[in-house]
């Protein structure tokens, strides 16, 4: 029986209304698939650590064939770093790249890298990190609804102020200075006989600008990038205190993935530590020549003052190793003899 052309087109409609809902369902259901995911840092966009979370992102994307796509906020744009990490633990921010400092107060552990002199060389850093007794304290953060990745990089830290040269512990006294926000930090430099001021690192700079505070310390990269030139004049080499970052994940978010995911964006944050680590060593031999290009004057602070500073801070350390826990802190110490016993001569 012949079919009438207004029937025929009736049908025809209705297979293509068909088809594009269909399709439009597909589409739909292809898009809920993919993962979208907020990192945040408080690093400009020259920094080595913006740049790795950046190819990070890029290559989460590609190892998830785009299941997984990270938007990065640079520049403390999501908040401080103490905000950020409260934003990851509640699941409101899903990745974090920093300092763990602002949280150190309710993990104990986190506070023996306030000790001054812990590492003699980024080679340390690097194997006690890595190793069983790092992996172990990121572990330590599932129960803040963290998930640690890794021990993403890391940077020793120096003195600048705008009042002095510093060459002798004596010219440390009086000053007012920045200190991470951590009880250690803080009562290792009132123990140096500064006046120490726990701050978040959004607001260093204006107080610097105002004289609020003479100075601050911080890895040479980051005060380069941060402009710090700009607002300090004296620039001292102490190599006092290595400061890791870590790149944390909300367990919210981290539960939402697969585990071929999971495993794939582990895989990633393992790479991008190696080329993070390798950019901050490589921009850190430059910096001091670039800083003293903008006007800082820059001085090493003497070994036989660096010897005082240490036998200042050595009841700080007695005294926080019992309060950090004196088991952690033997096997931490215990990773440090191994790696400088396997290379002596």
């Amino acid at each position: 029986m012949k079919i009438s052309s207004r029937r025929l087109m009736a049908k025809t409609i209705a297979v293509a209304v068909g088809g594009a809902a269909l399709f439009g369902c597909l589409s739909s259901a292809s898009a809920q698939e993919v993962k979208r995911a907020k990192l945040g840092h408080s690093f400009t966009d020259a920094h080595p650590r913006a740049v790795a979370m950046k190819q990070f992102a890029a290559a989460v994307e590609k190892a998830t064939g785009g299941k997984v796509a990270i938007d990065v906020y640079g520049s403390a744009a999501l908040g401080s770093e103490e905000k950020m990490l409260l934003a990851v633990q509640s699941g409101v921010q899903d990745l974090y790249l920093g300092a763990l400092s602002p949280i150190s107060a309710r993990k104990k552990e986190l506070q023996i890298f306030d000790f001054p002199f812990l590492f003699g060389t980024d080679a340390e850093a690097t194997y006690v990190l890595d190793g069983p007794v790092g992996r172990k304290m990121l572990d330590g953060l599932g129960d803040m609804n963290l998930y640690g990745l890794v021990w993403a990089g890391g940077a020793f830290r120096n003195m600048s102020n705008s009042k002095r040269p510093l060459n002798t512990m004596a010219d440390m006294k009086g000053l007012k200075v920045r200190v991470m926000q951590s009880p250690m930090a803080l009562a290792s430099f009132n123990a140096m006989g500064m006046n120490a001021v726990p701050m978040a690192f959004t607001e260093v700079y204006p107080a610097l600008e105002i004289k609020a505070l003479d100075g601050y310390e911080h890895p040479v990269v980051d005060m380069y990038a941060n402009k710090m030139f700009e607002v300090q004049k004296y620039l001292t080499i102490t190599n006092h205190v290595y400061t890791p970052v870590a790149l944390l994940a909300s367990k919210k978010w981290w539960s939402s993935l697969t585990a071929e995911q999971q495993t794939a964006v582990q895989r990633v944050a393992e790479e991008t530590r190696a080329f993070e680590r390798n950019e901050e060593l490589r921009q850190a031999t430059d910096v001091v020549g670039q800083l003293k290009a903008k006007g800082m004057t820059v001085t090493e602070m003497p070994l036989a003052e660096l010897e005082k500073i240490r036998a200042s801070v050595q009841p700080i350390i007695e005294k926080n190793s019992e309060t950090i826990g004196a088991e952690f802190v033997q096997s931490f110490y215990g990773e440090l003899k191994k790696f400088r016993a396997a290379r002596r001569p």
